[in-house]
């Protein structure tokens, strides 16, 4: 079995209408809830071996902020190809890693990470800014996973629901 941590970017500020949407920083409620999760993930001994996190302004900074809030040590990997993701994209990418890493925490955008959690439990949940999905995964490798894995969904953490 794997665990798949599906974290998506903080809230944008689109104060500066001359960057690009990949440039867009992290608003005041961003900052916010990108530690509030962090904190949970360390709360909830999420520990993930590895982070696979879109390189986008947005999702590194709130991939920063909740790696220092969980105090975790796992390494992490900027890649070019979850920017913007589809859910296929995002498991071509997850295919790629080592047997080794039971538990991965991708930070990422929607809409791809709304699919994903669609297509794998077949049921449409909202994964609002800053939202952390759980999910346990019915394979031993993750050259396995496709869209058709069984995939149980353990709960989604929204930033609004937390204390």
């Amino acid at each position: 079995m794997k665990t798949l941590l599906l974290l998506r970017h903080a809230k944008s500020s689109w104060d500066d209408p001359v960057l690009s949407d990949y440039q867009r920083p992290l608003n005041v409620r961003g900052k916010r809830d990108a530690p509030r999760m962090g904190r949970l993930i360390k709360e909830k001994n999420f520990a993930p071996d590895l982070i696979l996190c879109s390189t986008s302004t947005r999702t590194r900074t709130t991939c920063e902020l909740a790696v220092a809030a969980a105090e975790l040590a796992c390494p992490v990997s900027l890649l070019d190809d979850l920017y913007h993701a589809s859910s296929k994209a995002i498991i071509t990418v997850l295919n790629k890693h080592a047997d080794s890493q039971p538990c991965i925490l991708v930070v990422a955008h929607n809409p791809g990470l709304e699919e994903l959690l669609c297509v794998l439990t077949g049921e449409w949940k909202k994964l609002p800014t800053a939202a952390l999905a759980h999910l346990r995964l019915q394979i031993d490798s993750w050259k396995d996973f496709t869209l058709r894995s069984d995939a149980q969904l353990i709960n989604i953490y929204r930033p609004k629901e937390l204390a």
